[in-house]
């Protein structure tokens, strides 16, 4: 079973999603703080990274930046999933290392498993 990492601070979204996942049959482990979510990443070895930019305490950008920087973690796909629509952002997040940027109210839960999916083949 593939483990999904889900780095996201709100409630709503975090149930949504683990749900979806777990029903598409993905294993999902979920954190909700910048702060903790390297330690979260090297204890749990994720197939794929989930990860918002807007988070208490670290950014997003800050721990795309961080797992593409470690040797041990940056052959992990991180999809960007944020609020942060403009160019730039998405230019930016592609630049760190994303695999891919998806803007949050352009896809259904139902997408967003489909892009997981095509990532993990």
């Amino acid at each position: 079973m593939k483990k999904i990492l889900l780095v996201e601070d709100d409630p709503f979204l975090i149930d949504i999603y683990s749900e979806k996942f777990k029903n598409a049959g993905f294993e999902t482990e979920t954190v909700g703080d910048g702060e903790k979510t390297l330690e979260k990443i090297k204890e749990n070895k994720p197939d794929i990274i989930i990860l918002d930019l807007v988070l208490p305490h670290v950014d997003g950008w800050e721990i795309l930046r961080q797992i593409k920087e470690d040797p041990d973690l940056n052959v992990i796909p991180v999809i960007v999933f944020s609020n942060l629509g403009q160019r730039s952002d998405i230019e930016k997040g592609l630049a760190l290392g994303a695999t891919k940027y998806l803007i949050k109210s352009q896809y259904t839960p139902s997408e967003v498993v489909r892009e997981i999916k095509e990532i993990l083949k």
